[in-house]
């Protein structure tokens, strides 16, 4: 018996309406099963669940840091993978757990920015300057003007001489741009204060790295009030700081400075400094920099594994750079391992 000889026209309508209800609400239910609301993590979230930042995530931790990133905001999170770490000598959760934390709070705020920035908003400058979390300090991004292809460690931006290994990881509250290296804020000012210093961060975060200034800071005292109050210029300045043993490589020990003539002293220490902020990255093999001694220049040399700078009268004996890209307020410092000599 058909449908429409059992029910009058009225109900005939109210039943094909109910069913067609019921088969609305049927399909739209297995539509909502079948495509689940995408959940996007946080930028904690998404560094809890990545097995090489396993370092970063004790760091952020120990600076309080993970909280903020796990709430909503906007920002951008330069993360270290953990052979950054390693190669900084912060090796395991353990050695960052005997770290001060007001220190670890400074290094990681300096690898956050309180904005959102993908790398297709970078400038395509050099050393183009962005604010951090670290009150005292900004980053400086180098995109080159000619960005074609990636490296072959990479993207080919950089920021303060690190390489951004991986970009644009999204996340719900912000971005994260994976870096190879542990960027260094510029808690002690200006290059001097900073190289000053240089040794007591050494000496906490990377014990073993026996770092020391003391015949550099002999020298530029040797050197007189204006080589000292040169290097505390607005810049910026590059300065190739050669450690103690760079300086007893080339034959100068305390007594050897002591006897050296001021003139003499002043135009080895200009040629130290480049009126420049020159990150390793922003360098090319072969290329030369110009220094503040009378327009002398030194030579870089890199490779896939160092970068060397040569004086005119190192002959064949280059410097290594052994402590790279270290920020101050004022410009950067390059830790070399022989003293540079323009003649």
């Amino acid at each position: 018996m058909q449908l429409n000889s059992i029910l009058p026209a009225g109900r005939k309508a109210g039943f094909l309406l109910a069913t067609l209800t019921a088969l609305t609400l049927s399909f739209s239910s297995c539509k909502k099963e079948d495509n689940p609301p995408i959940v996007v993590p946080t930028i904690k979230e998404t560094i809890d669940q990545g097995s090489q930042f396993t370092l970063l995530r004790a760091a952020l931790k120990k600076a309080g840091l993970d909280v903020t990133l796990a709430a909503s905001g906007t920002y951008t999170l330069l993360a270290p993978t953990d052979d950054a770490f390693k190669a900084f000598g912060l090796s395991s959760e353990a050695v960052i757990g005997l770290a001060p934390v007001d220190l670890v709070k400074s290094v990681m705020q300096y690898h956050v920015l309180g904005s959102t920035l993908t790398a297709s908003a970078i400038p395509s400058a050099t050393n183009t300057a962005q604010q951090t979390l670290f009150p005292l300090g900004s980053v400086y991004f180098t995109k080159p003007v000619a960005l074609t292809t990636a490296t072959s460690s990479g993207t080919a931006v950089s920021v303060n001489g690190a390489h951004i290994l991986q970009a644009d990881q999204q996340a719900s509250n912000g971005v994260i741009h994976v870096i190879d290296r542990i960027l260094l804020p510029p808690v002690y000012g200006t290059i001097p204060n900073t190289i000053a210093q240089i040794p007591t961060i050494y000496a906490l975060l990377a014990p073993t790295a026996g770092i020391s200034f003391k015949l550099l800071q002999q020298a530029v005292t040797r050197a007189g009030a204006t080589t000292a109050s040169s290097l505390s210029a607005t810049g910026p300045l590059t300065v190739f700081a050669p450690t103690d043993n760079a300086f007893k490589a080339e034959g100068f020990d305390s007594t050897k400075i002591a006897n050296t003539p001021v003139a003499t002293l002043q135009a080895v220490l200009a040629y130290h400094v480049v009126p420049a902020r020159v990150y390793t990255p922003m360098v090319t093999s072969g290329s030369s920099l110009t220094t503040a001694a009378t327009g002398a220049t030194v030579t870089i040399g890199t490779s896939t594994t160092s970068i060397t700078v040569t004086g005119k009268g190192n002959g064949t004996r280059a410097s290594n750079v052994i402590g790279p890209d270290v920020t101050a307020t004022n410009g950067v410092i390059q830790i070399i391992d022989r003293l540079l000599l323009p003649q």
